[in-house]
Formats: C-alpha cells, sequence, structure tokens
C-alpha cells in the first residue's frame, strides 16, 4: 500500500522540485536588488547541487516504489529513464558547467554557455516524464480501485 501510494507522492514532489527550483527561483534570483552574475551563479551551485541530491533521493524511491508495487512494465521503464536522465543532468552537465561559471565567479568571463540548455532542456525532459508517470501511475491505481469496487459490488449482490 505504502508503495503504491509513492507511486503518486514521489513524482508530484519531484515535479513540484522541479518547477520551484528551476523555473522560478532560478530565473528570479537575478532579478532581485543587488544581486549581481557571479552571486547568483555561487547561488545557484549550492541550490541546484542540494536539489540534485534531493532529486537523486527521489528517484531511488521512485524506483523503489514501482517495482515493489509490481507497477505496471510502462512506469517501471519511465522511472528507470527518469533516473538515467537525472543522472546525466547532475554527473555529466552540472560538472562540465562549472567551468563556466567558475569563470563568471572569477570575473574572467562574461558567461553565456550552451550547457545551460543542455540543462534546462534534461529538467524540460523529467518535466515531462513526470507527468507522463503521474498519468500512468493514477490510470493504473484508479483502475485498480474501480475494479475492487466491482468486485466488493458484485460480492454484496450475491
Amino acid at each position: 500500500m505504502l508503495a503504491r501510494a509513492a507511486r503518486l507522492v514521489l513524482p508530484a514532489v519531484w515535479l513540484g522540485l522541479i518547477v520551484g527550483i528551476s523555473l522560478i527561483e532560478a530565473p528570479l534570483k537575478f532579478q532581485a536588488p543587488g544581486v549581481t552574475v557571479p552571486l547568483g551563479l555561487g547561488i545557484g551551485r549550492l541550490v541546484f547541487a542540494a536539489m540534485n541530491v534531493a532529486e537523486a533521493a527521489l528517484a531511488v524511491l521512485l524506483v523503489t516504489a514501482a517495482f515493489a508495487s509490481r507497477a505496471p512494465r510502462a512506469e517501471r521503464i519511465l522511472s528507470l529513464v527518469l533516473t538515467a536522465v537525472l543522472a546525466v543532468k547532475a554527473l555529466a552537465i552540472r560538472p562540465m558547467m562549472h567551468a563556466t561559471t567558475d569563470a563568471v565567479i572569477a570575473g574572467e568571463s562574461e558567461g553565456g554557455s550552451g550547457l545551460h540548455y543542455l540543462y534546462i532542456a534534461a529538467d524540460g525532459l523529467l518535466i515531462v516524464g513526470l507527468v507522463a508517470l503521474l498519468w500512468l501511475a493514477v490510470r493504473s491505481l484508479l483502475g485498480r480501485a474501480v475494479a475492487a469496487g466491482a468486485g466488493a459490488e458484485r460480492s454484496r449482490g450475491s
């Protein structure tokens, strides 16, 4: 029962984390009075490092819940794909961005890097995938609830 509930809660929390940090906090911090680009990048590094740790925990729990609750194959595969996208984002793209942000923070560069677009694209894939995973989980869990309700109704009718 807990693993089935986790199939709904975990992707919703992960989705909320991405929307809150990547789509709201990240762009807004640069509009705050007194926040320079180097300061914003330094803050962003800390925030995104912490976010990636939280995402990794959510991904592990999500994959565990999908397999423990015997989720449909599509849910299990999608949870693994989302975990792989996260791994690429956190372990490959973000570290590559460090050279660019190091140069900006040190005042050696104006910034601008295509790597940020890769990170945004990875977050976009995660958002679409998490919405799809939520849809699959709701469909699967509602189907079970409807089937259980119908079975209970037939039992009472006998």
